[in-house]
């Protein structure tokens, strides 16, 4: 499966799940969003993802399951567990790691167990990665995993257009690997412990803009096993979850009440279709305006804002609305979501020419 693809089914909602596995890493990254670290043990219980994810189906399941963390690959036998039986079910399993196995010059062989279960490889790359995993492991091991036939990329985080860091690290991917491994770069967000000095997200729009949210689309999997429409991460660790936003836990929920809650909240229709500063903007003016992602975990408490919803975006004409925002921002690719929700002067790497697969030995029969 190639990033581009990954990328490209971002906004489809239901089309993927993304499952944080730990919050616990080995790293002590000064950017990290999630606060993850050494003696950090929040982490869902296996037994109760295992149950989730065996109950994806060929006629209901999501296409790709994102496993992240903290570090999943601390976990090496859960994904195993979990990618083989979302494969049973038809859907691929893509993964985000830190890289921390590099270290020692040598994939170890329960993280290569692991990883050839997978459908996608992705390596978290930053300066801040960097001061503890050097660069040049970092590509040995993704050349290891490469050889493997699982396809490849770079999640790469800087702190924008101008980032010197960025500039230089792009062009040594491009050397190392003849241009044929994408990259998905991201701006450091105000998150986890680079609350008090990242910029701030370029996410709100001018005036009454309608500005479609796609990060609502794919039900995440948060570190306490709770599951929430939305991936911003100051909502992912809030409790309570405002509940327009809370779809359901992995001890109780199945995939396939969390797909419907997903698709059938008119709520999250909306804010899927033209984002929650125009809900807010349109419906309820009169509330102070707050951040983008700040004005939606405040939309279940704003009655007229709720009742708009109901009567716009319920029933099949809702459905149908939503439909044809998430179609509309498929096809305009995965080049212009990264634009809009990652550093936009990188958004082009997204889709390197060769997706980062190599062909798969025959040996392995795990298909990508």
């Amino acid at each position: 499966m190639e990033l581009a693809e990954l990328v490209g089914l971002r906004p489809v909602p239901a089309g993927g799940v993304l499952v944080t596995l730990t919050r616990r890493c080995p790293l002590r990254c000064t950017h990290c969003s999630t606060g993850s670290g050494p003696r950090v043990r929040e982490e869902p219980e296996a037994d109760e993802l295992e149950r989730f994810v065996s109950s994806f189906t060929a006629a209901d399941r999501p296409e790709v399951m994102m496993l992240t963390g903290g570090e999943p690959l601390l976990r090496p036998g859960l994904v195993a567990s979990l990618a083989r039986s979302a494969r049973a079910a038809g859907t691929r399993t893509a993964l985000l790691s830190g890289m921390f196995f590099a270290r020692s010059g040598k994939v170890p062989d329960p993280v290569l167990r692991a990883v050839r279960t997978l459908d996608h490889f992705s390596a978290s790359l930053d300066l801040p990665h960097e001061r503890e995993v050097p660069r040049a492991a970092v590509f040995r091991a993704v050349r290891e995993i490469r050889a493997l036939g699982v396809a490849v990329s770079f999640h790469l985080t800087g702190t924008g257009a101008d980032d010197g860091y960025l500039a230089d690290v792009t062009a040594d991917i491009d050397r190392t690997f003849g241009g044929t491994v994408p990259s998905l770069v991201n701006e450091v967000r105000p998150f986890g412990r680079a609350a008090s000095w990242a910029r701030p997200a370029r996410t709100v729009p001018d005036g009454g803009d309608a500005l479609p949210c796609a990060m609502a689309a794919w039900p995440v999997v948060a570190f306490d096993g709770t599951v929430l429409a939305c991936c911003n991460q100051d909502t992912v660790d809030r409790r309570p979850v405002p509940p327009h936003l809370r779809l359901g836990h992995v001890a109780q929920d199945d995939w396939s009440a969390v797909r419907a809650r997903t698709l059938g909240s008119p709520l999250l229709r909306l804010v899927r279709t033209v984002g929650p500063a125009h809900l807010r903007q349109r419906w309820s003016p009169g509330t102070p305006a707050g951040s983008y992602c700040g004005d939606c975990r405040e939309l279940g408490t704003l009655p007229e804002v709720v009742a708009a919803a109901d009567a716009l975006a319920s029933g099949a004409a809702g459905a149908l609305l939503d439909l044809t925002a998430a179609r509309r921002q498929h096809d305009q690719g995965p080049v212009a979501l990264v634009r809009r929700h990652g550093c936009a002067a990188y958004a082009g790497l997204v889709a390197a020419p060769g997706g980062g697969q190599s062909p798969r030995p025959a040996a392995e029969g795990t298909g990508s």
